[in-house]
């Protein structure tokens, strides 16, 4: 079983811009696996496949900008 503790913090201006940079980063990326997935389906009625995420985004700006394996998890999870 996972466990979770909540920090709570009182930024300054550059650190909060840095968190945020860091948390939208792989919602940006879930976003748009979901997106092209959608896309898919509904022009070719195809559902997509487990790694073809990961082919499709390799040179995303939001793929480069994650570690790859949290980048790989996160789009294999949308598939």
């Amino acid at each position: 079983m996972y466990g979770c503790q909540q920090n709570l913090i009182k930024p300054n201006q550059d650190l909060k811009s840095i968190l945020e940079f860091i948390c939208s980063g792989p919602n940006k990326l879930t976003n748009c696996g979901i997106y092209y997935g959608r896309q898919l389906f509904f022009k070719s009625q195809k559902i997509i496949g487990k790694y073809d995420l990961e082919k499709e985004y390799k040179s995303n700006k939001h793929v480069s900008a994650l570690y790859s394996q949290a980048a790989q998890q996160i789009l294999i999870s949308v598939a």
